[in-house]
Parts: C-alpha cells; sequence; structure tokens
C-alpha cells in the first residue's frame, strides 16, 4: 500500500509535531516533505499531498478536506513569529510589504489594520527581505522564522497575535493538520496527536533547539521559550472560538466569502459558531 504524503512546513515552530516521523517509526509509513504554508495547501488542492498542515484561510478554498483534531500552531498572546514592522506607527501605516507564505497571517494582518487602525491599506506581495521590503512600503509582514530574527528596538514592531488578543480577548488559531477525505482514516488523529506530545517533551525540545537556534540566529533558550511560551499546539475549546471570532471577521473585511464548515475528522460537519 503506497505510504500517504505529508506536506509540512520548514518553520521552527512546526518541528514538534514532526517529532515522530523525524525520530520515530513514522518516517516509514509516510512521504514527508518540507514546504511553506501556501504551498502545503497548494499541494493538497493539486492532489500531490494527502495530508498537509494549512492556514486556517486555505481550509475554505480547498474541497473534501477533513480537520485533525486537537493538534494546531495557535498563540494565547504575543507569538512573535508574526510581526508587522514598521517605519511608522500603526496608525499610520498605508503600505504593506507581505511574505505572503501564509495566507492566514496576511488575512489576520488585514483585518488588524481594517478594523483597529481604520484607513486604507496597500499590500504588496515581497520576499522575505526586511530592508527591501522598507525600502518599498511603510512596513513589512513577517512570517515564521525570520520575525523571530528582527532587531526590534530598530523599528515600530507589532505582534499579530498580540494585538488580536488585545483586542478581542481571544487565542488566534494560525494553521492545522487537514487530510483528504478520500484517504483520511481514524488512526490518524492519534498518530499526530502522539507525535505532537513527543515533540513537546523537555529533552525533545531542548533538541529542536539545539539544532534550529543556529539556523535562525537566534539562542537555545530563546528557542524553547518561543516553542513553550508563545506557540500553543492544542485546537481546545478557548482557541475554536477563536478560530470562529476570526472566520467571521474573514468574511466581513472580504478576505473569505462565506464561513466555512469545519469537517473534523471522526465527527460530522458542523458549522463555526459565532
Amino acid at each position: 500500500m503506497a505510504r500517504l504524503r505529508v506536506s509540512a512546513i520548514s518553520f521552527l515552530n512546526t518541528a514538534p509535531l514532526m517529532w515522530d516521523f523525524e525520530h520515530g517509526s513514522l518516517g516509514r509509513d509516510f512521504e514527508v516533505s518540507y514546504t511553506v504554508p501556501s504551498v502545503c495547501a497548494e499541494q493538497l488542492r493539486e492532489g500531490q499531498a494527502d495530508i498537509g498542515i494549512i492556514p486556517v484561510v486555505a481550509y475554505a478554498t480547498i474541497p473534501d478536506l477533513v480537520v485533525i483534531p486537537d493538534v494546531a500552531i495557535a498563540a494565547r498572546g504575543p507569538v512573535r513569529s508574526i510581526l508587522l514592522v514598521s517605519r511608522v506607527a500603526l496608525e499610520q501605516i498605508e503600505s504593506v510589504a507581505a511574505d505572503t507564505s501564509s495566507r492566514t497571517s496576511v488575512a489576520l494582518t488585514r483585518i488588524v489594520l481594517r478594523k483597529w487602525a481604520r484607513g486604507s491599506h496597500r499590500f504588496q506581495p515581497m520576499e522575505p527581505d526586511l530592508d527591501k521590503m522598507l525600502a518599498r512600503c511603510d512596513a513589512a509582514l513577517l512570517i515564521g522564522d525570520p520575525a523571530l530574527a528582527v532587531d526590534r528596538q530598530r523599528y515600530h514592531v507589532y505582534d499579530m497575535a498580540e494585538e488580536w488578543y488585545r483586542h478581542t480577548g481571544k487565542p488566534f488559531v494560525f494553521a492545522f493538520w487537514a487530510a483528504r477525505a478520500a484517504v483520511a482514516h481514524p488512526g490518524l488523529a492519534e498518530v499526530f496527536q502522539r507525535s505532537r506530545d513527543h515533540g513537546l517533551e523537555p529533552e525533545h525540545l531542548l533538541q529542536i533547539a539545539r539544532q534550529w537556534a543556529p539556523r535562525i540566529g537566534i539562542r537555545e533558550e530563546e528557542a524553547v521559550s518561543y516553542l513553550t511560551g508563545n506557540i500553543h499546539y492544542r485546537l481546545d475549546p478557548a482557541c475554536r472560538e477563536g478560530l470562529d471570532l476570526f472566520l467571521q471577521y474573514a468574511v466581513e473585511a472580504g478576505v473569505l466569502a462565506a464561513v466555512p464548515r469545519l469537517q473534523f475528522l471522526g465527527a460530522p460537519a458542523s458549522p463555526s459558531k459565532h
């Protein structure tokens, strides 16, 4: 029987989720490739992957997916890796150079600026090079590992998850595992939940930090702090509330045409609750 194809994200915050795939036997059972969130979604859409960790906005654009329950990349306050870095104060921003590797992060930034900074904002897709981005626009949206290395003393820096929490009081969900319904089976939930749990064991987090910190240009203790204090890896009831509110706001902002019905593996489809 062919191995299921898993499209994963090549960011530090995904490393704990992939522990059993990298260090256990799952590497023999699944075919794993690494890319950025938006490409994970595209690979699912095109049938090039069976399972992917995708931006939540992308779920609404791909038919016949089921969400693997209880596993997410979320934040219950500052996330540190989704930053709006600006030459001017938030209320003065008119143009944003956006790293488009995650549609959800771009959508969150649009919502924050639209609802709470007001004004009109122009978004320009660009590669994540901060100097070049700020040479073209008032602000730059950095996503993932490049954001962790930003010198916060040089700019106005706004943590998008922190801004969301400040205005809504709810966690923010950036991504979750989704599988094509045609290949999904109930045992997948345990596989991905167990890999997450193993990756979050203290000794494994230290190993991940030793591996990833030099790549990003941060200290090992910063990497551990990020994984344990900034990233939340469960799609729990509070995160579902934050997710539902975000999807509602995304429709209001014109990012989505309608609030998608979230189909969870092993459960009947249910609409988002507002």
